[in-house]
């Protein structure tokens, strides 16, 4: 591993509880050579003394603004809005390739200040597989929120809580009903956490993937009383559910829950909706007779802020440690990555766009 300057920032976001490398791994990385900065963040479900207990230097919030230039951000949310230029490398979930709103503002900032963004959603191995993601604990709260919706136990707004006590209120009571579940992609990490949920909450959901959604019945989807869509498309496909099937009399979609969130691509699979729901306002009633409930949260693990940062600090730690080495590994298919998108959009990132 070269040496390396890593600057853990505060997120901005009021209801991001995650930390992408929690204390335990964070002292494998000091151990290992690494500068390790950390951020004061009042939210993070890690103190900042656990960090500087394991030798990390303790900054205050947003100060990676004026961090050294050889410093790499590594965050989880989006940045705000300043600085107008954006000089260091970043990792974090940059959301910027797909023509999302806001992407291209945000590579114009990377083009002004010279610096890079290492998005970890394109952190993938050899195969394209990811390295480090939430999607299981993204699929299980995503499903868990449905069962509670649609059980009619669902309470605003949400807190962060725990697996333990999260499992407690999904167990089925006296008086539930029945009811019919799908999810979609229910192979990949987001669809095996749905599945999960479903089992925690004694429901046994029918499971699609590639097969099924490459050939959609879409009247067999509508028949179901909760959805739970996991897919997120790289390329076109018909969208599962379109506008005009949410006036379809014979739907029996009750509650639907999009993990994905891919709001305003042009990749969306549920272009039914134009905007997330919140923490404060988890469900949308999309229609009032026969009623349709959205939820589409796009920072579910940080509802179990402890178990998915352990589980994506596990997977990641390792892919920090190797950062900076070449020969085409992750973070190179990281930059250019970045730089594709950069070329796409008809801007030029700095030199200082390294891995």
């Amino acid at each position: 591993m070269s040496e390396l300057h890593l600057w853990l920032r505060h997120e901005v976001r009021t209801t991001e509880r995650r930390t992408p490398v929690v204390p335990d791994d964070a002292r494998r990385l000091v151990e290992a050579g690494v500068e390790l900065t950390v951020e004061d963040s009042p939210q993070r479900v890690f103190p900042a003394r656990a960090y500087e207990g394991v030798g990390a230097r303790i900054v205050p919030a947003g100060s990676w603004v004026s961090a050294p230039s050889d410093a790499v951000v590594l965050g989880l949310k989006e940045l705000p809005g300043r600085p107008p230029e954006l000089r260091h490398r970043h990792i974090f979930f940059g959301h910027a390739y797909k023509r999302q709103p806001g992407a291209a503002d945000l590579l114009r900032r990377f083009a002004a200040g010279g610096g890079a963004l290492l998005d970890l959603e394109y952190l993938v191995d050899d195969d394209g597989r990811r390295l480090a993601a939430f999607g299981f604990w993204a699929g299980y709260l995503g499903a868990a929120l449905a069962v509670l919706q649609h059980r009619g136990r669902l309470t605003a707004p949400l807190r962060p809580t725990d697996k333990d006590e999260l499992d407690e209120v999904l167990r089925p009571a006296a008086g539930d009903e029945e009811f019919s579940a799908l999810v979609t992609g229910a192979l990949g990490r987001s669809g095996r956490g749905a599945r999960a949920a479903f089992a925690a909450a004694g429901a046994e959901p029918a499971c699609w993937d590639l097969a099924e959604t490459r050939d959609l019945d879409r009247a067999a989807l509508l028949a179901h009383d909760v959805l739970v869509n996991c897919v997120l498309a790289t390329a076109p496909v018909p969208p599962f559910v379109r506008e005009r099937d949410l006036d379809d009399p014979a739907r029996r979609l009750r509650t639907l829950c999009d993990v994905t969130c891919d709001v305003g691509s042009p990749l969306n699979v549920l272009p039914v909706y134009d905007r997330t729901t919140e923490w404060t306002d988890p469900v949308r009633r999309l229609r009032k007779d026969p009623p349709l409930d959205l939820i589409a949260i796009d920072n579910l693990p940080s509802l179990l802020p402890r178990e998915s940062s352990v589980d994506f600090s596990s997977d990641l730690t390792p892919r920090l440690l190797d950062f900076g080495v070449g020969g085409g590994g992750p973070w190179d298919r990281c930059l250019d990555r970045f730089r594709r998108a950069s070329r796409e959009l008809g801007v030029t990132e700095g030199e200082s766009g390294r891995a």
